[in-house]
Order: C-alpha cells, then sequence, then structure tokens
C-alpha cells in the first residue's frame, strides 16, 4: 500500500514504516542516545509517544489526518538502544473521527499502550 500522510518525517526520529495496510501499519525505531532524558540512558517519553502517533497516522493514511487527541500508558522503561516496534489498528471510525489503538513493543514485551483520536478535516489543517 502506498504511504499517503506525513511523507516528510525523519524515521531516524520517528520510525520507519515496515509494515503499510488498509488500517494498520506497524513501525520501527531504534532509540539513539539523542533519545536520552538522563546518564541511565532513559528515554523520554515523548519519543516513544511520538513513534506510536506516527503509526496512528499511518494506519489512517490520509494526506489531511490530525491527531485530536490520546489516552495512553507508558508501561515499562526504554532506554538507548532499545529497537520499538509501534502496531497500529483503526478501531473505530465515525464520520470523520477515527480511533486508533496503538501497542508499543521492545522484544515483543509491550512497553506503551494508547488509543489516538483522529480526525480528517475537508483540507490541511494550515492550507489557507
Amino acid at each position: 500500500m502506498e504511504q499517503k500522510t506525513h511523507l516528510k518525517i525523519n524515521p531516524i526520529l520517528w520510525g520507519r514504516p515496515i509494515e503499510l495496510a488498509d488500517g494498520s501499519a506497524r513501525v520501527e525505531l531504534t532509540v539513539t542516545k539523542e533519545m536520552a532524558a538522563d546518564e541511565y540512558g532513559l528515554t523520554h517519553g515523548g519519543t516513544v509517544f511520538g513513534l506510536a502517533d506516527y503509526a496512528a497516522m499511518l494506519a489512517v493514511n490520509h494526506p489531511n489526518v490530525v491527531l485530536a487527541g490520546a489516552k495512553v500508558k507508558f508501561l515499562k522503561p526504554v532506554q538507548t538502544g532499545d529497537v520499538l516496534l509501534a502496531k497500529a489498528k483503526v478501531e473505530k471510525t465515525e464520520g470523520k473521527k477515527i480511533t486508533v489503538f496503538v501497542d508499543v513493543e521492545k522484544d515483543a514485551e509491550q512497553v506503551f499502550s494508547g488509543e489516538f483520536i483522529c480526525v480528517i478535516p475537508s483540507k490541511h489543517v494550515l492550507s489557507k
């Protein structure tokens, strides 16, 4: 399936799509030292959230999709060197509102889960 959204995302920062299907996506990210929050290599939660958000956008895969809200849980710590896999699946569509569930794993162990509320405006949010 062709990617239609978030085409300029930097894969080093937010992950690399490894699977894209109708209503689902899988994105992989290798955590780098630049993503660390402290001397232990603990990864900033925004990094994991960004990966999950990107996977959700790809599961919807519409050029105008944006995030409207999210409920998330950080379940286990992530650190420098970890390879993360985000699995996103569209669960419900109500008009232009789409609910996507995303799980993030490292070594097949869940480290993050979230419900992302996405919307598809009629035009790009920055277009005039």
